[in-house]
């Protein structure tokens, strides 16, 4: 789908609203110094020095402390003698273990794809010439990311290992005793979808590649806000609700929660923002059925071999057939084992907001198709 053409209309009314915006750390200053601008990120500071630059990534579960410092120096210079407290690394990786797919992704999308070396989780990542080479061995699969193949890391000598943090997540066993650089990703812990886009920003700087990652967020961000300002007049806003039970509870977007400002953005109505925080609440079937049986779009993600319809969705469980977008037939289907949705969307959030807007208000596109979501058949 090529929404380019769109875009570049968008951009010409949205643009003189850019420079205006802010967010983030862009106001921090560091003393001797130079704050690299942060304008939606709020937990990652970035500082260059003569020589080296600093990643401080804040810790998300308790915001009066600092989670990890790095000191990114190239390896083309000598290690400089003066530097700071923080866990040293040598720029650009070049034998990079990396767990997850969304970072692989968005790596070889750097045009680094040599500097993987492992990956954890393999059967997560679909992206083609990562499956290629792990298949092929060119990239070794070392396991499970909870539980990581060992000897398998130390045969790759990995020069440094990004892996995802969790609260109270320690020194993480047998890896962190090996003494190499681990790159807590926290990306995934900023609310909203330009925030953790904009930790692209450090994991350029990472693999040499500062300067596409600084290009490919200036688009992105540029794109996403232009489709944002595109709904902002648009005086009907669907009420959506999203995914469906698990277990007992039904996990729906808070106002602050990503899911909830992506649903925002792109002009629809939560029913569930009285809830203010910045997760996910887990309600029980009855209570969402309560709050949002009359919601006009509901979006399903799931993963299948085959694409749910209507009347499976319905099958599988009572309660839903009380929910008026069932009735309707404006339930749309993501099956997340045939698109990239994970891997891309966390880095291009612009491309979850097209497809939003495209289904919140049809009438502002003509025969473009969607990226993820497609509507359920019968």
């Amino acid at each position: 789908m090529d929404i380019k053409p769109l875009i570049r209309l968008l951009l010409v009314a949205v643009l003189p609203f850019l420079a205006s915006c802010k967010g983030g750390n862009a106001d921090i200053i560091s003393e001797g110094g130079d704050t690299i601008k942060m304008e939606y990120a709020d937990n990652l500071l970035l500082v260059r020095y003569d020589g080296y630059i600093t990643a401080e990534v804040r810790n998300p579960w308790n915001a009066a402390s600092v989670l990890h410092t790095y000191i990114l120096v190239p390896d083309s210079v000598k290690l400089p003698g003066n530097l700071p407290h923080g866990t040293v690394v040598r720029t650009p990786l070049k034998r990079a273990l990396i767990y997850s797919s969304v970072h692989n992704s968005l790596v070889s999308e750097f045009g680094s794809i040599d500097a993987i070396k492992g990956v954890c989780d393999a059967p997560y990542i679909h992206q083609p010439e990562l499956a290629r080479r792990i298949a092929s061995g060119v990239i070794a699969d070392c396991g499970v990311g909870t539980s990581p193949d060992i000897e398998r890391i130390i045969a790759i000598e990995p020069d440094g290992i990004m892996l995802s943090p969790f609260e109270n997540s320690g020194t993480y066993g047998k890896v962190g005793q090996l003494g190499i650089p681990l790159i807590e990703c926290a990306d995934y812990m900023e609310t909203s979808p330009l925030g953790r886009a904009e930790w692209m920003k450090f994991y350029g700087m990472l693999f040499g590649k500062e300067d596409v990652a600084a290009r490919m967020f200036a688009d992105t961000k540029a794109e996403y806000l232009a489709l944002k300002q595109s709904v902002d007049t648009t005086a009907v806003a669907p009420k959506v609700i999203i995914d469906r039970l698990y277990g007992q509870a039904w996990y729906v977007p808070a106002a602050n929660s990503t899911m909830g400002i992506f649903i925002k953005d792109a002009g629809g109505d939560n029913p569930f923002d009285s809830y203010m925080q910045s997760g996910s609440v887990g309600l029980s079937g009855e209570e969402v059925l309560y709050k949002a049986s009359d919601a006009d779009v509901w979006l399903v993600r799931y993963s299948q071999s085959s694409d749910k319809t209507l009347g499976e969705l319905s099958d599988d469980n009572a309660i839903y057939r009380q929910f008026d977008a069932l009735k309707s037939g404006r339930v749309y289907g993501c099956n997340t084992s045939r698109t990239y949705f994970y891997e891309e969307v966390p880095f291009h959030p612009q491309w979850l907001l097209n497809d939003l807007i495209m289904i919140f208000h049809p009438e502002k596109f003509d025969n473009i198709a969607p990226r993820y979501f497609t509507k359920m058949k019968p």
